[in-house]
């Protein structure tokens, strides 16, 4: 060759490339593209991602300012449940008459009341006690409403007298005569109260709690008892825990 340089055929460089070709692509509706519809999908999407946000930021801030409020309520009241105990009974007639089903009864209750809370007082609104017997309500009454102090103790007394008619059924009168032959019966006492709180000028509150007394009451000739740490096997009365009913 005239300029000195060897000959390079084809072989030597490969197969010619051919230039890339263009493409073009049209957005589609669902391919999240900024056309007007696509757009406002965006937007959509964007603003409830927002708001769902602050929802649960919203209820995070309620929950904690809540828990905090509650816990410095707690600090300043340091509440303390009520405590009540049947401290006396006397069970003067307890007869049930099979011919007509109906219980004739005599029972004279002491049940104490304790508040046991430094800064809170307590309104009875309502003071409603029941007696039972083999689950069945024979007597309801009704106490006066009454304001019980700070580190209280108050006295109900109430009483229950007559007749009612109750269904015991065979093991019901197999369990009345069997306890008519011990002197001692089982006897539910349920209080349904309705009270508030009062912490210096403020009163707060409409709870309704219910407390429940299981008794073992002896039946007595003299209508007097006593209470005593003793068992009621002895004749007399034995103090007895009431609980809440959940």
């Amino acid at each position: 060759m005239a300029n000195g340089q060897p000959h390079l055929n084809g072989a030597f460089y490969g197969p010619s490339i051919p230039p890339p070709s263009k493409s073009y692509h049209r957005p589609s509706r669902g391919d999240g593209g900024c056309g007007c519809c696509g757009c406002l999908g965006c937007l959509f999407n964007c603003c409830c991602g927002c708001i769902v946000n602050l929802i649960c930021q919203i209820i995070i801030t309620v929950v904690i300012v809540v828990g905090i409020v509650v816990f410095l309520l707690w600090l300043i009241f340091r509440p303390n449940l009520l405590q009540f105990h049947a401290v006396d009974a006397s069970l003067t007639q307890f007869n049930f008459s099979t011919a007509n089903n109906n219980l004739h009864y005599n029972l004279a209750l002491n049940i104490t009341a304790r508040n046991p809370n430094r800064r809170i007082g307590i309104y009875y609104d309502d003071v409603e006690v029941s007696a039972f017997y083999e689950s069945q309500r024979f007597s309801t009454v009704n106490l006066s409403r009454f304001y019980q102090g700070h580190k209280n103790t108050s006295l109900l007394s109430p009483t229950f007298v007559g007749q009612h008619m109750i269904l015991l059924g065979t093991d019901g009168i197999s369990s009345f005569n069997s306890e008519k032959s011990s002197g001692i019966f089982k006897i539910d006492v349920k209080l349904n109260l309705r009270i508030r709180f009062k912490f210096g000028f403020v009163k707060f509150g409409h709870y309704k709690p219910k407390i429940n007394c299981p008794l073992k009451v002896p039946l007595t000739s003299n209508g007097t008892s006593s209470s005593s740490s003793s068992s009621s096997s002895n004749g007399v009365f034995e103090t007895t825990k009431c609980s809440y009913d959940l």
